[in-house]
This record gives C-alpha cells, structure tokens and sequence, in this order.
C-alpha cells in the first residue's frame, strides 16, 4: 500500500460525495478535514518513509479519525462508510 493508492481512495470518496446523495454539512465537513490533514501528511512526509500519525488540531490519529467517521456514516451511507473502510485499510497498511 502507498501514498498513490490511498490518493486514489480519496479521488474516489469526494466523487461519491458529488454523486447526489444528501449528506450532512458537519459530517462533510469532518471529510473534508480529514481529507486536508491526510494529504499534509502525505505531504510532509519523505519519498517512501514515515508519514507522520497526528494532527494539528489535536483530535488524535488520522485512523482514529476516519474510523469514527466510518461509524457515523455505516448505517445511512453505506456507498460512502465502504470507501471509508477501503480507506482505514489503506491507512493501517501504511503504519498510520
């Protein structure tokens, strides 16, 4: 697992986001938060080594964060908590 494929997760969550389904304002929000803080890290972190696991804001690991999210949008979007889940998978696989 590498920084591209999860890019690619992220490419396809904000699609299903634009795809119509009515989501909340605040739980957009916290993707879009999401989404900001894991391309930072991708960012800040050297070609192939260690992306880095907190947050500036505080609200604990970027996994712990996307898991809470996955919960929230299991039962009434489910389209987007598997995008989630794919995502979770991803980042665990790269030691976040």
């Amino acid at each position: 697992m590498d920084a591209t494929e999860l890019k690619n997760l992220l490419q396809r969550l904000k699609g299903e986001l634009e795809s119509g389904q009515t989501v909340a304002p605040e739980l957009k929000s916290l993707l879009q938060d999401l989404d900001r803080d894991i391309q930072q890290a991708l960012a800040s972190s050297p070609a192939g080594g260690p992306v880095a696991t907190g947050t500036a804001d505080d609200d604990g690991s970027l996994n712990a964060r996307a898991q809470a999210i996955e919960a929230r949008f299991a039962a009434d979007h489910p389209y987007l908590a598997s995008t989630l889940r794919d995502m979770l998978d991803t980042l665990g696989k790269m030691g976040i």
